[in-house]
């Protein structure tokens, strides 16, 4: 379908659907988009009237847009209203119209006939399968198919049988589409008719493919054994039909089909099969999906398994249990993937019941399951932490932190801080932070981890906890882990100050600017100042806030540290902020980067709408030797040389101020209802620089490095 028949389609399905429900045209906008047809107006001017009256227009616009419908610039723009607007003139207009045009004015009447669905276009239609013109003759068949009714089904089959071969292809198209809408419109045996004859046709390869799918639906139950051999194809096109013809076949005896198509096609195809299968959940025979999974080509097993967690019950659960320990490793896991996904209650409790009488493989794969269900099983888990194999001690290290509750979780606690068996602290500490982390009353949990903390004796036990109150965070776990970094070992301090130099929140900052002062030794100082930086450039913080924190900083006396408050302010252009950057200039390694700096934030400001004379008032410029090499104003291709205009608003600062704007000031507008910008080259101090502003804003060339 052409961009202008989908248009026209869609327009005609709006607007009907809009007087469907009650829509009424405004006749007085109607009459001046009438006028507007009948005017000298230029064709673009026309085009936009057409594509109004889709909307506004009624049988009023019909005679003068049809007058149109010659016009080989307005012609498609007419079709779209005369597709839209609803009642017999337009069909009429149409109508007539394809009995005097000819070439690609008439296949766009013919197509617009068959976006209406005019019944009275289909003696005319009929006539045009005829023509010598093959694109006539193809939109002549696709508007009958679309008409679909019994008469235009009549005239597209005595056609197929006589079309030539160099339209017979384009015929069977509007068979096909007329085939389907009298099967939408239950008349079922004639669509067949209509689709039988396209498959015995010559005609393309994918017509066959669409008319063998539509004659196996319209058949309904008696186009299971056409359906059958399409399986049995070695045509692997057709097989592809099949599989997807069968994902819509209507009843649940197509999928004893399939299920009995699975016993005996070849590996490849029962891999799909078993997909297509399990796309029909409702009523999929799932026995033959679980014995494909039980034995059998791998790919076939594999693809079981996938279907299982789709389409499976708890009638499932053993056969996948079997799998979930195959030697085959592929098998096990997509066993495993399945029992972690099948949803329901039952299946929990049968992996629970399980768990007392299970050993070996099968114990630590059902612990590991209970852990990826979250199923509730604390007294056969804590009972596993005493089993002899490390693999189930560590699955249920393991799963306890997916399933513990707060209640619980001195169980995990002790295995960190006093591990029975040496080997399982790694598995307790991650299944402690994972519980910890999803509790939902973080301050009770890390109340509870800080007491552990303070029991703990060895320090890398204490910073792995640390670490947990870190992903934990609030504020309970921000005075544990800020107490930590001024201890006098080395670890803890080392552990703790990373971590407040990462913290989430910015609740941090306090903390971390008091270790900038107090923390022993100057790394942990600097570490703890930068992450008070840090705050300050990522968080959302009020303005005032930033600003007074960015103040600290430079109050510190830390140069390097100094230098990065210069970003800070940049990114934040605020009032505060530029008073931050005034303050800046006084520091004398400053000064350079902070004056820099109170001009960004001014732009910034006056870009945002601020009126920014009274800030720029304050700012004392050094003078430079300033020199425009080349000014260009405009958008895209259109550029206007202004180098001579801005050489004349240019002094001896790295400031331009074109007061008036920049059309007044640079000769007017060279690229009108569009975003613009100013280019500048320049050199400052014999340095050259480049920078470009958008349209109006405050011109702060930056000082070349």
């Amino acid at each position: 379908m052409s961009k202008t028949l989908l248009a026209g389609f869609l327009l005609f399905t709006l607007a009907n659907s809009a007087f469907a429900e009650g829509f009424k045209i405004d006749p007085a906008k109607e009459k001046e988009l009438i006028a507007i047809l009948q005017s000298a107006a230029a064709p673009a001017d026309k085009a936009i009237a057409c594509k109004k009256l889709a909307i506004d227009g009624s049988a009023a616009a019909v005679p003068d847009l049809a007058k149109l419908l010659p016009d080989p610039q307005l012609h498609s723009w007419a079709r779209i209203a005369l597709e839209a607007i609803p009642g017999p003139e337009a069909d009429e207009a149409l109508r007539k119209a394809a009995d005097s045009l000819e070439g690609r004015l008439l296949v766009g009447a013919l197509n617009s006939l068959g976006v209406r669905r005019d019944a009275n276009a289909v003696d005319g239609l009929t006539k045009r399968l005829a023509d010598k013109d093959a694109e006539v003759v193809a939109a002549a068949a696709v508007a009958l198919g679309r008409i679909g009714n019994a008469a235009a089904a009549k005239s597209l089959q005595a056609a197929l049988a006589a079309a030539p071969a160099n339209v017979k292809t384009a015929v069977a198209e509007g068979c096909v589409l007329g085939a389907e809408n009298l099967h939408i419109a239950g008349k079922s045996a004639e669509a067949v008719v209509l689709y039988d004859a396209v498959r015995k046709a010559e005609v393309s390869p994918q017509r066959i493919l669409e008319a063998t799918r539509g004659a196996i639906l319209a058949r309904n139950q008696e186009g299971l054994p056409l359906l059958v051999e399409l399986f049995q194809s070695t045509d692997k096109r057709m097989f592809q039909l099949a599989l997807g013809t069968a994902r819509e076949f209507p009843g649940s005896e197509v999928d004893k089909t399939l299920a009995a198509e699975l016993a005996k096609a070849k590996p490849e195809q029962a891999a799909l099969l078993i997909q297509a299968m399990a796309d029909r959940p409702q009523t999929v025979v799932l026995a033959a999906v679980l014995k494909a999974a039980g034995a059998g080509p791998k790919p076939v097993r594999l693809s079981a398994l996938n279907a299982i967690s789709r389409v499976g019950d708890a009638t499932c659960v053993p056969a996948l249990l079997a799998a979930a320990v195959d030697a085959d490793a592929e098998i096990a896991t997509a066993a495993k993937a399945s029992l972690a996904d099948l949803p329901g209650d039952k299946i929990n409790e049968q992996i629970a019941a399980l768990l007392p009488k299970a050993e070996g493989k099968s114990f630590a794969m059902l612990i590991e399951l209970v852990g990826q269900r979250r199923i509730e099983a604390t007294p056969a888990l804590l009972k596993a932490l005493d089993n002899t194999d490390k693999t189930v001690r560590a699955a249920a290290l393991s799963a306890l932190g997916e399933t513990v509750s707060l209640k619980g979780l001195p169980v995990l606690i002790t295995n960190v801080i006093a591990p029975k068996h040496a080997e399982d602290a790694a598995a307790a500490q991650l299944a402690l932070k994972a519980a910890s982390v999803r509790m939902p009353d973080r301050e009770a949990c890390a109340a509870e981890l800080a007491t552990a903390y303070d029991r703990a004796q060895a320090a890398a036990t204490k910073s792995t906890l640390l670490e947990i109150l870190g992903a934990v965070g609030g504020t309970k776990a921000l005075a544990v882990v800020g107490a930590a970094a001024k201890s006098t070992d080395a670890t803890l301090q080392d552990t703790s100050t990373k971590l407040l130099g990462e913290w989430s929140t910015a609740d941090a900052a306090p903390v971390l600017l008091d270790l900038s002062k107090s923390a022993p030794g100057e790394k942990y100082q600097v570490r703890a100042l930068r992450g008070y930086i840090r705050i300050a450039r990522q968080f959302v913080l009020p303005d005032a806030q930033r600003a007074k924190m960015c103040e600290t900083v430079l109050d510190i006396q830390r140069p390097a540290e100094q230098k990065m408050v210069i970003d800070i302010l940049k990114r934040y252009p605020s009032v505060e902020m530029f008073k931050v950057a005034q303050k800046a200039k006084l520091i004398p390694d400053l000064k350079d980067d902070a004056t820099q700096a109170t001009l960004i934030i001014a732009q910034k400001l006056s870009a945002g709408g601020a009126d920014v004379t009274e800030l720029l008032s304050k700012v004392s410029l050094e003078k430079v030797k300033l020199e425009i090499v080349k000014a260009e104003y405009g958008s895209g291709s259109t550029q206007k040389d202004v180098t001579a205009l801005v050489r004349k608003q240019a002094g001896d600062l790295p400031l331009i101020t074109l007061a008036e704007g920049y059309n007044a000031m640079l000769g007017g507008d060279p690229a009108p209802n569009t975003i613009k910008q100013l280019k500048i080259q320049y050199k400052i101090n014999g340095k050259a620089g480049e920078a470009t502003f958008a349209e109006n804003a405050l011109i702060v060339l930056p000082m070349p490095k």
